[in-house]
């Protein structure tokens, strides 16, 4: 082999050992030629467990839909043994009118209750809460006017490197936060998990796509 793939190689081999969750498990789908991993397969619910009211994400016309009594749709699957600690998450997401959702990383799979665990990307256009779309939920909030239109898809994109989290919806920067260092509580970068959240009977929130590209730790 010559030298300058044997290179290729071992550089390869040292950036997926140093991926979240280490090395891949063989029953993973395959990246993108972006090395995006899908979460979601666009047909059923495989690779995903929901919370308390089970009966709140369905999928439809190819895409995850949040409608029902609260729950939460924590990623279970394969991709780094749902275990991302540094990572790029995209995802095409449609609130309606009223809607309430939520994207969590770093969290953990609970059964009752809203996520102790992580941080959560707001997803929000016109529901009552003034917290809305491409804000770090608490933290870093995005107050009163939302990035994007109900009944309109847009991307929304979630970077963590170190404490560093960065939000985009539609490839405009919504949001940036640098953890402290004497954080204390859920609330803090560690590793963990992605979960989606069904808010209440009055919302109505579709995903059409999410992946993620795992980076070095």
């Amino acid at each position: 082999m010559p030298r300058f793939a044997l290179t290729a190689a071992v550089l390869a081999l040292a950036a997926g050992a140093a991926l979240a969750g280490g090395v891949m498990p063989a029953d993973a789908p395959k990246p993108d030629k972006d090395g995006f991993y899908a979460l979601f397969n666009g047909k059923n619910l495989d690779g995903w467990k929901p919370s308390e009211n089970k009966d709140c994400f369905k999928v439809k016309d190819g895409c995850i839909v949040a409608h029902g009594k609260r729950s939460h749709l924590f990623y279970a699957g394969p991709v780094c043994r749902h275990d991302f600690k540094n990572f790029e998450l995209v995802a095409e997401v449609k609130t309606f009118p009223k809607s309430n959702s939520g994207i969590y990383f770093h969290t953990q799979y609970q059964e009752k209750g809203w996520p102790g665990k992580g941080y959560e990307c707001q997803v929000n256009a016109t529901h009552s809460d003034r917290k809305k779309t491409g804000g770090l939920y608490g933290v870093k909030d995005v107050l009163d006017n939302a990035p994007h239109k109900d009944g309109e898809w847009f991307t929304y994109t979630i970077k963590v490197v170190g404490k560093k989290i960065t939000l985009k919806v539609d490839g405009k920067t919504t949001a940036e936060f640098t953890e402290p260092d004497d954080v204390k509580g859920g609330r803090k970068i560690d590793r963990g998990t992605i979960a989606l959240q069904g808010h209440d009977p009055g919302s109505t929130v579709m995903y059409r796509s999410v992946k993620i590209r795992p980076l070095p730790e």
